[in-house]
């Protein structure tokens, strides 16, 4: 749950939450535990929650109420994004935003980590530097390598692990640190 990450990153604890925002300990046990949904408690509550987290109201119910896409509609969004903001704008856009980490802390794994390898990617591509407030993110790796569906739909049908040993292999070295097969970025539609 969203509120877990924050109290872990802001090193307060759900006792620290329930004194400082004056809602009740067992009621934060219950958001935080998943008992009660933050989307069902009163205005009052959740304003008290962000105030004391420092974060929007909007943002503690968000989960509730944002539809998570599909990984591919994802990866194409932001292959879409890339070419028309250009490589500058959409690098400036994408940390400003701090969707990288917004995405880490809903625990969008794939999706967090597959626009900070776009970032580091076009980094190297355009000769910046890393973004350094995101080194802890660079040594995460999804447990199982996520290829494309057409990679994914030829081993398949072929009932081969060829097409998926060469797309690791030609894979963006930035994604597959993250166990992320991606090796075309800007061909896109």
């Amino acid at each position: 749950m969203y509120i877990n990450s924050i109290l872990e990153h802001k090193n307060m604890t759900k006792y620290m939450l329930s004194k400082k925002s004056g809602v009740p300990h067992t009621t934060v046990i219950d958001i935080c535990n998943g008992k009660t949904m933050l989307n069902k408690c009163n205005v009052e509550t959740v304003y008290k929650l962000a105030k004391t987290l420092g974060v929007s109201m909007e943002d503690l119910v968000v989960d509730y109420v944002e539809k998570r896409p599909s990984f591919e509609n994802f990866k194409s969004a932001i292959c879409h994004k890339v070419k028309y903001m250009g490589d500058i704008d959409f690098l400036i856009h994408t940390l400003e935003s701090n969707e990288i980490r917004n995405y880490f802390d809903k625990r969008w794994y794939l999706e967090s980590l597959y626009l900070l390898a776009m970032v580091d990617y076009l980094s190297r591509e355009n000769s910046f530097p890393l973004v350094l407030e995101y080194n802890d993110l660079r040594r995460v790796r999804l447990q199982e390598i996520v290829y494309p569906t057409g990679i994914q739909v030829m081993s398949e049908l072929c009932g081969s692990d060829k097409y998926k040993e060469l797309s690791v292999s030609e894979a963006i070295p930035e994604f597959i640190r993250h166990n992320i097969v991606e090796s075309e970025i800007r061909n896109v539609c």
